[in-house]
């Protein structure tokens, strides 16, 4: 799920960037340094969509760096327990497949695929369904429910289920040729 939020950083900027555009130069780095990260506790920085306020710097000792207090507003995105999500399949195995929504990786091990889907091995590994008419491959679409999260420092892992009613393939790319 996305939230919009207020966050907190004290930035270090080298003495070279002082001037004008110092202000500039301060939101620059922030976006490069923050957008595209995972915190455990907030979730994949999608976006900063506002800086509220630069406080004063403090200069450190000995290195002339100065340190500014940044307060800015972002989108994040934290996948909860009981979410529905759409995801693209990135890779298949006997063991089950993996699916990625945004910047998360979620594991659906075979033991939350329909019973009537069975691992197929070959060129392209694939789980089908008996008569054929659904195949799972590498860039399927699938509606997945999380059923569980585990949260790191700078990851979070998803285990997913299809085993569900409204859940499965959205779109087969395999079906196209």
């Amino acid at each position: 799920m996305f939230f919009h939020i207020v966050l907190e950083r004290n930035m270090q900027l080298h003495p070279r960037h002082f001037g004008p555009h110092l202000r500039d130069k301060l939101v620059a780095k922030l976006m490069k340094d923050v957008e595209g990260t995972c915190s455990g506790r907030h979730g994949f920085v999608v976006a900063i969509t506002g800086v509220d306020s630069i406080g004063k710097g403090r200069i450190r000792d000995g290195t002339g760096f100065v340190t500014f207090p940044v307060k800015y507003q972002c989108v994040v995105f934290r996948p909860f327990k009981g979410e529905i999500l759409e995801a693209v399949v990135t890779m298949v195995n006997k063991m089950g497949f993996f699916a990625e929504a945004g910047p998360v990786q979620i594991f659906v091990s075979n033991h939350l695929i329909p019973d009537d889907m069975e691992f197929q091995s070959g060129d392209v590994p694939n789980y089908t369904t008996s008569d054929g008419s659904v195949k799972i491959i590498k860039d399927s679409e699938v509606r997945l429910k999380i059923i569980g999260t585990r949260v790191d420092a700078t990851e979070i892992f998803c285990i997913g289920t299809i085993k569900d009613d409204f859940l499965g393939v959205i779109n087969d790319p395999g079906a196209a040729s």
